[in-house]
C-alpha cells in the first residue's frame, strides 16, 4: 500500500470507530466483550498478559515494563490509551505503534464478526459496541495474529468492567490509587480500589504501588481471597536511592529478588522513579515469579530506552517547552515536584486547557498552589476535542480558584496560545524561562503536534 492509502484507510477505520458510542461513555458490562471473544476465536487468550490499571502512572509504567520485556528479547505487544497523536498508538508491537497496513487488515477481518456483537446487542435492546469496546477487540486480535510473547494491557477505566477485562492477567499491577472519575468509580478511593481490584485473577500474582491505607486493604484483602501473591511498594520492594542526572535520574531499586543499580532513568520525577520500581518488579514476578533476580545489564538497557511520550516531555529548546498530561489534581502535584527538581526555570508559563469531565476547579487550584512560585502568565485554551471546557468558561473557573485577571492570557486557538506563552517566557534580561503544557492528553497531543514532535 502507498503511504496515502494507509493513512486515508486508518483515517477511515478511526471514523468508523468514532461513529460508535464515545471513549468517555462507558457501559459497565463485559457481555459483549466476551461475545466478541468467543466468536474471533479467543484471541484474549493466546498471549500471556501484564495487566495494568491505577489512577496515575499507568502508561509511562506500561512502556517501563515493555521496555524491560524487550531487553530480555521478548516480543511485546501494548496497549494503552488515549492516544497523543495516532490511534495506532494505542496498539504497539515491540514498541512501536501497530503499521497501518496491519491495523486496516485485522479491522477489516474483525468487522463481521463485530456486526455480530452488535446486531444482538441491538435485538436485545442494548447499546451495540462502544468505541473502547471495539477497540479493544481489534488490540487483542492484532496482538493474537502477530504473535506476540507478552502483551501489556492497560485499564481503560476502573477494572472489573472494563473491556480490557476480558483478559487474564499473569501479573496484575496497580499505580497509585486517587481520586478520579468519582462519577463512576465512587468517590473513595476504598471504593475506587474496589473497581481496580476486579484484574485480580485466580492464578495471577499482584504487584502494587504504594497506596492510601484504605486502597491497600481492599487489594489485600481480593489477592488473599483468591490465594494470589501479592508484593507492595514500599514493603517488599522500592526505590533505594535516586540521584538526579542530565536528561532523568540515577537510581538504584531494591526489586523482589535482588538489588538494581546504576539505572539511568531517562525520564523525570520522584513518581516517575517508583513507576520504574513497579515496572521492575512485575517484570521479576512475570520472569522468574519474584523469586530469580534479572540480569542487571539488561535491566539497565530496559530502563535506558524506555521513552514516555508527553509525560514531562521536553517538545523544545530556547525557551525549553514541557509537555505533560497531568489531568488530576495527583499527576499535576507529582509533576511540579519533578519540574522544579529537575528544570532550573527561573520562571514558568502555564498553557492549560482541560477536558469536561475533569475536576477542573481543583486543577486549577493544585496548578497555582504548586507553581505559584514561578509563573506569573498563564494562557488558557482549550483542544479540539468536543470534551474540551471552552476557553472563556475555564478562564472564570481560573479567576475562581485564585488566580490573577492581569496575568491571565485567553485564546480558543492553541498556536495562539502558544505563541504567547514562548513570547513571554522569553521576554524580558531572564533567560530561564520555559512553558508548560498541561491539562489535558489532547491538549498535549495537539501541541506535539504544532511543535513538532511524533
Amino acid at each position: 500500500m502507498s503511504d496515502t492509502f494507509d493513512k486515508f484507510s486508518v483515517a477511515s477505520v478511526y471514523a468508523e470507530l468514532l461513529a460508535r458510542a464515545p471513549e468517555n461513555k462507558i457501559e459497565p458490562r463485559m457481555g459483549p466483550m466476551f461475545r466478541a471473544m468467543e466468536i474471533l476465536g479467543e484471541p484474549n487468550k493466546s498471549f500471556p498478559i501484564i495487566h495494568i490499571t491505577g489512577t496515575n502512572g499507568k502508561t509511562s509504567t506500561a512502556r517501563m515494563i515493555e521496555s524491560l520485556l524487550r531487553a530480555h528479547d521478548l516480543r511485546t505487544g501494548r496497549y494503552s490509551s488515549p492516544h497523543l497523536v495516532s490511534v495506532t498508538e494505542r496498539i504497539a508491537i515491540d514498541g512501536e505503534p501497530v503499521d497501518d497496513e496491519t491495523f486496516v487488515r485485522i479491522w477489516d477481518e474483525i468487522r463481521p464478526y463485530l456486526q455480530i456483537v452488535d446486531d444482538e446487542l441491538s435485538a436485545a435492546g442494548e447499546n451495540r459496541l462502544t468505541y473502547f469496546e471495539a477497540l479493544t477487540v481489534l488490540g487483542y486480535a492484532i496482538f493474537a495474529d502477530t504473535p506476540v510473547d507478552v502483551a501489556i494491557i492497560e485499564v481503560g477505566l476502573g477494572g472489573i468492567t472494563d473491556a480490557t477485562n476480558v483478559g487474564d492477567g499473569q501479573v496484575s499491577v496497580i499505580t497509585p490509587i486517587s481520586l478520579d472519575h468519582v462519577e463512576l468509580l465512587g468517590d473513595t478511593t476504598e471504593l475506587i480500589a474496589q473497581e481496580k481490584a476486579g484484574i485480580i485473577k485466580p492464578g495471577g500474582f499482584l504487584i502494587s504501588s504504594a497506596q492510601p491505607a484504605d486502597a491497600a486493604q481492599v487489594l489485600l484483602e481480593r489477592a488473599r481471597e483468591l490465594e494470589v501473591p501479592y508484593r507492595f511498594e514500599g514493603i517488599e520492594f522500592g526505590v533505594s536511592s535516586r540521584i538526579v542526572a542530565v536528561g532523568g535520574q540515577q537510581l538504584e531499586i531494591q526489586g523482589l529478588a535482588g538489588r538494581y543499580t546504576d539505572i539511568l532513568l531517562p525520564l523525570h520525577g520522584e513518581h516517575q522513579a517508583q513507576n520504574a520500581a513497579v515496572a521492575l518488579a512485575a517484570v521479576e514476578a512475570f520472569i522468574g515469579g519474584g523469586e530469580r533476580e534479572l540480569n542487571q545489564d539488561l535491566v539497565r538497557t530496559g530502563f535506558g530506552a524506555t521513552t514516555s511520550p508527553g509525560r514531562l516531555e521536553v517538545i523544545r529548546k530556547a525557551p525549553t517547552v514541557l509537555l505533560d498530561a497531568g489531568h488530576n489534581p495527583d499527576g499535576i502535584r507529582a509533576s511540579a515536584a519533578a519540574v522544579k527538581e529537575s528544570f532550573g526555570f527561573s520562571k514558568l508559563v502555564l498553557v492549560i486547557g482541560i477536558l469536561a469531565e475533569k475536576d477542573a476547579e481543583a486543577m486549577l487550584v493544585q496548578l497555582r498552589e504548586a507553581y505559584l512560585d514561578l509563573v506569573d502568565d498563564i494562557a488558557i485554551t482549550q483542544s479540539n476535542s468536543p470534551r474540551a471546557i471552552p476557553a472563556g468558561e475555564l478562564a472564570t473557573m481560573a479567576l475562581e480558584a485564585g488566580f490573577n485577571e492581569e496575568d491571565l492570557f485567553i485564546s480558543e486557538r492553541l498556536d495562539e496560545a502558544l505563541e504567547w506563552a514562548v513570547g513571554r517566557a522569553e521576554s524580558g534580561e531572564d533567560f530561564g524561562g520555559g512553558v508548560l503544557v498541561t491539562g489535558s492528553i489532547t491538549l498535549v497531543g495537539e501541541a506535539r503536534m504544532l511543535l513538532g514532535g511524533l
